[in-house]
């Protein structure tokens, strides 16, 4: 399959998602936003773009700070149109998260959670069931070798698989596997699909790995053009088959691969209907992004106002027509990629399509 060979059926799809995506970043509506709210973790993950630690230099954001901006969103925006999603950092590492969760649903915010889940028993998962929880994101990298590798724990694949397990039995959450690819995970994905369906879960993510924080220095993490395609192919199959609902990450325009291995065709809504409260105070977008494209800090700006009248870096992304999206035909879908694959200066770190031509 030649990746940048688009059928006419993908064309007519592609420009009539162009049009409705250009008539979101008008509205600009705050659809999803991402609550840092620890920068400690009890992992030493090879790939982390945040770079945390057990104890992190940086504390804690108090949960009354991060309500205020709550209050401050809740009177532009009904609090149900908001999902909240707590990320880290590992969320359980607050003693406090069970208070968190039944603040935002108190204030009428649905919330759920990104996790490594070496800290979540049964005992905690009630807790946080009863505070309002919806959803869980779960990590799980490969079989055991693989992942401890990966997390830098021993027993982090037997903590996270038994986190899966309590999961799967209870029927009003909803959840998902997140897997990052690497050249190890890579070589065993079929064995790993047959694994999860016997489990039960049945949504599942896959994740290549960009190049920023640790995974920039780690060639062991980075696939060859070769296991990209394979993997795309991979999952197109696996979509077809509908034993497990599996999505590609939201990186990256595909090409022909677009409209085939995730449910949505590619669109980075970093800043355009995602906002995020980062550790320090910053508003940003997607926390994923680590250059720094901040718009302002909640202490000292108001959060509503930061997201209506800035975020233009996001909005209007022609400054990423340069280098090689410069000649890109494909430039009005893919807009210059997503916003966590751009450095400081601007410069796009890969290009996904690129990769799937062998480029």
């Amino acid at each position: 399959m030649k990746s940048d060979s688009l059928s006419l059926r993908q064309r007519l799809g592609l420009e009539i998602f162009r049009k409705l995506e250009n008539e979101k970043i008008k509205e600009h509506p705050l659809n999803q936003l991402f609550w840092e709210c620890t920068l400690r973790c009890n992992l030493h993950c090879r790939h982390c773009g945040s770079d945390c630690k057990k104890i992190a230099g940086q504390p804690d954001m108090p949960l009354q700070d991060f309500l205020r901006v709550l209050d401050n969103v809740a009177l532009y925006k009904n609090p149900n149109q908001v999902f909240i999603s707590i990320t880290g950092g590992e969320p359980l590492m607050r003693k406090d998260l069970e208070e968190c969760g039944r603040e935002i649903t108190k204030r009428g915010f649905p919330w759920g959670m990104v996790t490594n889940g070496f800290f979540l028993t049964q005992q905690r998962l009630d807790a946080l069931m009863k505070s309002g929880l919806r959803s869980i994101a779960i990590s799980l990298d490969g079989f055991a070798t693989d992942h401890n590798w990966m997390r830098g724990n021993s027993e982090s694949y037997d903590h996270a698989i038994e986190a899966i397990k309590t999961m799967i039995a209870e029927p009003n959450l909803i959840f998902d596997i997140v897997t990052c690819i690497n050249k190890h995970s890579f070589l065993r994905l079929k064995e790993m699909k047959e694994f999860l369906i016997g489990l039960g879960v049945k949504h599942w993510r896959i994740f290549t790995i960009f190049p920023v924080g640790r995974a920039a220095e780690d060639s062991d993490l980075q696939l060859s053009n070769q296991e990209m395609r394979e993997v795309m192919e991979f999952i197109r199959q696996t979509r077809s088959e509908g034993r497990i609902h599996l999505n590609y990450g939201c990186e990256g325009f595909l090409g022909n691969y677009e409209g085939k291995v995730r449910d949505n065709l590619f669109s980075c809504h970093a800043g355009i209907t995602v906002g995020s409260v980062l550790i320090d105070g910053s508003i940003s977008a997607c926390p994923s992004i680590r250059a720094d494209y901040h718009q302002g800090n909640i202490y000292k700006d108001n959060f509503m106002d930061v997201w209506n009248e800035k975020f233009l870096p996001y909005r209007d992304r022609t400054w990423m027509k340069k280098d090689e999206c410069g000649d890109c035909k494909y430039f009005s879908y893919c807009k210059g990629s997503g916003m966590h694959l751009r450095d400081g200066e601007g410069k796009l770190l890969f290009c996904h399509l690129k990769r799937l031509k062998g480029e």
